[in-house]
């Protein structure tokens, strides 16, 4: 494995997590690798596409800046049937740093995965704006509204393709390597949680925390039928997870914890990058050892 240093990469799907990808990501360009192709599923597709339109180190040093109060000033409430949130502030932000791009333009080949729920299949984007791909990757059912699409709608890739390995350009000489957001759940975990002055520092205590507690996946003291389509849906998606990682038999798969955080909490970007790096470390020493 050590002389293989080109890398095809697929990030998938699992929220707040997906940070941890940039930390996975950071850990191989530091041991020299080269990522030469990227895919991705909702928060995958996010990480992956800033990944390779060279903007990933500025989304990261913004999401360092994010607290409770500023993620709650990015969620748009849509008071809709169709889902609890727009998704279009959160992208709206960031567009006034990281401009929209083609796909086809972007300096490393990238695909982004939605579900198209009316016909029941993947939708793959290769080519047109990177927002537009994106916002429909990430659209969890009844949390984010579904995407208009050509006659159908939208939801999140994850659905039907959390880890979508089949869509990454592969070369001859590259190390498959999947960052899986789906990994065994930490034993005797100790639960994050911020004591109640950090809490009441960060602003919109109780709102954000009822929030969060609502959505949280697999959290079993969630009340309503968020949670419970949440946590029923994680089992599913863990499951369609781990068959496509035996089907395709990656060279790497880089394992975060299932229960390393929820869907927003992305307030713990510090945490969650160090955790993806750590994994990567956990991973590759492991890959190393065995082509030895």
């Amino acid at each position: 494995m050590e002389d293989k240093k080109n890398i095809a990469l697929v990030l998938s799907s699992g929220g707040a997590k997906g940070i941890a990808h940039i930390g996975a990501i950071e850990e191989l360009k530091r041991r020299g690798y080269k990522i030469t192709s990227v895919s991705g599923s909702s928060i995958g597709a996010v990480i992956g596409g800033l990944l390779a339109m060279g903007k990933l180190e500025d989304y990261t040093e913004w999401i360092k800046t994010l607290d409770r109060r500023a993620i709650w000033g990015l969620m748009d409430f849509s008071f809709t049937s169709t889902g609890l949130l727009k998704g279009e502030r959160v992208f709206d932000k960031m567009k006034e740093f990281i401009p929209d791009i083609n796909i086809e333009d972007m300096m490393v080949p990238f695909t982004a995965v939605a579900s198209d729920i009316l016909n029941e299949k993947e939708i793959v984007f290769d080519k047109g704006s990177y927002y537009r791909a994106v916002r429909a990757s990430i659209a969890i059912p009844a949390m984010f509204t579904p995407v208009k699409y050509d006659g159908t709608f939208l939801v999140d890739g994850g659905i039907l393709n959390p880890i979508p390995i089949e869509h990454v350009a592969r070369k001859d000489d590259d190390l498959l390597v999947v960052v899986n957001l789906y990994g065994d759940k930490q034993p005797n975990a100790e639960v994050f949680d911020e004591s109640k002055d950090q809490k009441e520092k960060h602003g919109e205590e109780g709102l954000f925390a009822t929030f969060s507690n609502l959505v949280a996946t697999g959290d079993k003291k969630g009340l309503g039928y968020i949670s419970l389509l949440t946590t029923s849906s994680a089992a599913m998606i863990h499951k369609l997870a781990k068959m496509n990682i035996q089907r395709f038999k990656p060279d790497i798969v880089i394992d975060i914890p299932a229960d390393s955080a929820s869907t927003f909490d992305f307030h713990r970007a510090d945490e969650l990058l160090k955790l993806g790096a750590e994994a990567a470390k956990r991973a590759l020493s492991v890959g190393t050892a065995k082509s030895d």
